[in-house]
């Protein structure tokens, strides 16, 4: 049996974005034709791939298994067609790269636009994603993350900062009315904005001095998603509500201006910066060798 190559590719871009109207947005192929796509599919399949109701397109069993294996399959197909790129004079076509918010935030904003300015041929798309996902499977290139996250087929190239800190604040006023914590234990005692990953899992907060770790699991009025909901908390703590941990260097402005006042400084923990990372089994696309190529070349 087979299948039209564009109806697999709407079928996929509309499976991985939840949706026809945000399939449509990222394909750049109208919702009504990734619509037909998906139903020619269907009919020649014989099976319903996805559920469709008012508020949410989900893969049907028989599409969830399709989209597993169409994934990296359809990543292997853009392998193979970007040989071509290698007889080009600049390296064209599309990079796409899952990120996690921080990185989209904090690392990627002093690169990208120097690379596409370097690079004008190339299109880049960034998902941003906080939990850990297979990068094929997602239909992405390569992505970011740190390396307690990385798996071990991994090929791992440093990009961004090599070092960075949690830091953890609160606004003035707050801290004027409810004392300035000198020990990280000192935070159970106090209102604390936390963050909560998609899969439920919640951290605590890590504290490290002359080799003691600290970890505490402090309370509070407000539990936000990590990544997307990360700036609710700071604007909570910037309004006195309580005490936000999150990357230094985004909060870095405000503690400058002092909108917040840096808390256990001495205490900030440390750790190894971020990895752009991508499977080590496949051809490298050429938009992919380039984007390595320049991080590698602009640390």
């Amino acid at each position: 049996m087979t299948a039209d190559l564009g109806d697999l590719n709407g079928f996929l871009a509309v499976a991985q974005a939840g949706g026809f109207r945000d399939g449509a947005r990222a394909s750049g192929i109208s919702a009504s034709g990734l619509s037909e796509a998906v139903r020619r599919l269907e009919t020649q399949l014989g099976v319903r791939l996805l559920h469709r109701t008012t508020r949410s397109v989900v893969p049907t069993v028989a599409g969830a298994r399709l989209l597993e294996r169409l994934g990296p399959a359809m990543g292997e197909v853009r392998a193979a067609l970007d040989v071509v790129n290698g007889y080009r004079d600049r390296p064209a076509g599309t990079l796409r790269l899952n990120v996690p918010m921080s990185a989209a935030r904090l690392v990627l904003p002093t690169i990208v636009p120097r690379f596409l300015a370097a690079y004008p041929e190339i299109r880049l798309e960034v998902m941003a994603d906080e939990s850990f996902v297979d990068v094929l499977a997602a239909g992405c290139d390569a992505g970011i993350r740190y390396d307690e996250r990385l798996e071990q087929d991994m090929i791992a190239v440093p990009i961004g900062p090599r070092t960075q800190r949690f830091a953890t604040a609160a606004a003035p006023a707050y801290l004027d009315r409810r004392g300035r914590p000198q020990r990280p234990r000192e935070l159970l005692q106090h209102a604390c904005m936390r963050g909560r990953f998609a899969s439920g899992a919640m951290p605590p907060w890590e504290f490290e001095r002359d080799g003691e770790v600290v970890r505490v699991d402090p309370t509070g009025p407000l539990l936000v998603g990590i990544g997307g909901a990360a700036d609710l908390a700071v604007e909570a703590a910037i309004a006195g509500t309580g005490v936000v941990h999150l990357f230094e260097d985004w909060l870095r402005p405000l503690l400058r201006s002092g909108a917040l006042e840096p808390i256990l400084d001495p205490w900030w923990q440390s750790f190894s910066g971020p990895f752009l990372y991508y499977p080590g089994r496949r051809l490298v696309p050429a938009p992919l060798r380039a984007f390595i190529d320049f991080v590698k070349a602009h640390p």
